[in-house]
């Protein structure tokens, strides 16, 4: 899950917490997630053909009463583990 832009291949990004803004349906709402996961969720949108506030949407969309950024967190970690089914064919566009 490497592109262009991101981290060099086996390195995480370093840094504790990062909020970054985001509109999701129509609301502005702010997200706390580690360097690595914001990589990693920027490099999942890229792969599916989504912008990173749109595949947030979809996961906001489909989280029911879980917290938003666990929910991301969850999502990532699902997609990159061996055997999930959450791999590519999750959340197409």
């Amino acid at each position: 899950m490497s592109l262009e832009g991101g981290p060099a291949p086996g390195r995480l990004p370093e840094g504790g917490l990062l909020k970054r803004s985001l509109v999701i349906a129509g609301h502005r709402t702010s997200v706390s997630l580690e360097a690595a996961f914001w990589e990693a969720l920027r490099q999942l949108a890229v792969a599916r053909g989504l912008s990173v506030q749109a595949l947030v949407g979809r996961i906001d969309a489909e989280r029911g009463e879980q917290n938003l950024s666990s929910a991301i967190r969850v999502f990532v970690l699902r997609a990159v583990w061996p055997g999930t089914g959450a791999g590519e064919n999750s959340m197409q566009a």
